[in-house]
């Protein structure tokens, strides 16, 4: 069975937002940014899973959802990330250079949520856009942290040795979710670079990918892969949802597994690899790339 640290580090590449668990003798904390995480505080669905104030919007709505078994406390905070080029977060205090945290511009409202199973509550969000603001896009992220249940003292009464020092673990969950601010004129390019196929050590086929981004701008995609033999046959290889390369960076780097149904020979054919905007009914293709496979 594989242990905690190999369970979350499968699914944070599939997901593609990572976050290290940070550990200390008093409690191990775990931000996260899927719900089937939660379930010793409850279940907690949020939509939707990222928020952008743009133009003349002023206000949102992120909706909680209890869909556990159990009552959950959940407070409100925000949180600083950087992204690094492998796409994975790393906490901040100060932002990096380029950087515009969004925190000093928001409000909401509440800031502690209990939700009884299956009840959902939810949480509104002003922007206050203030003079002098550079044009650009401002980020911050929103955190759910699960508050752990407080026992009456004398339950479960920890069993130690006089000459030991007993430790209680106490897990605490919580979600994050990106808050992004537009202000003025934002724009954003990216484009697919350094393509390349390569196996893993089971021999199995990934695709390597490299982010190139301009502008002011984040962008937020999904990427498919279509393979094209030489009959002209197509069949998709590979699919990947929230790719996000967000400001200040200008690269990112991504590997994806491609699946290739059983029967279907790859070699000597081609890849179409296209990366374009999610969640829209005409989704802008970002950019396109068609390499040859070995």
């Amino acid at each position: 069975m594989m242990d905690l640290r190999q369970a979350y580090q499968s699914i944070f590449l599939t997901v593609n937002e990572k976050i290290s668990p940070q550990f200390s003798t008093a409690a191990f904390i775990l931000l996260l940014f899927f719900p089937f995480f939660a379930s010793a505080q409850g279940d907690l669905l949020i939509t939707p899973r990222r928020v952008v104030f743009e133009g003349n919007r002023q206000r949102q709505e992120i909706t909680l959802a209890n869909t556990g078994q159990d009552t959950a406390t959940y407070s409100v905070s925000f949180v600083q990330y950087h992204m690094t080029e492998e796409g994975s977060f790393e906490v901040v205090t100060e932002p990096k250079e380029g950087q515009l945290f969004a925190d000093s511009y928001l409000r909401f409202f509440p800031r502690t949520v209990t939700l009884a199973p299956n009840e959902s509550q939810i949480v509104r969000m002003q922007v206050r856009r203030m003079p002098g603001m550079e044009d650009g896009e401002y980020r911050s992220h929103v955190y759910f942290r699960a508050v752990p249940v407080e026992r009456p003292l004398g339950e479960e009464e920890l069993q130690r040795d006089s000459a030991a020092i007993g430790v209680r673990l106490t897990p605490i969950f919580g979600i994050t979710i990106p808050v992004i601010i537009r202000v003025g004129d934002t724009s954003a390019k990216v484009t697919l670079s350094d393509l390349n196929i390569v196996e893993d050590e089971d021999k199995n086929k990934q695709l390597k990918i490299t982010f190139l981004r301009e502008g002011n701008q984040s962008v937020y995609g999904d990427v498919e892969v279509i393979h094209q033999g030489p009959d002209e046959t197509e069949t998709p290889v590979g699919t990947v949802r929230g790719i996000a390369v967000y400001t200040p960076n200008t690269i990112r780097k991504f590997t994806l597994p491609l699946t290739v149904p059983e029967g279907v020979d790859i070699s000597g054919g081609k890849l179409t690899v296209r990366y374009s905007s999610s969640n829209d009914a005409k989704p802008e293709i970002f950019d396109e790339q068609v390499i040859q496979v070995p």
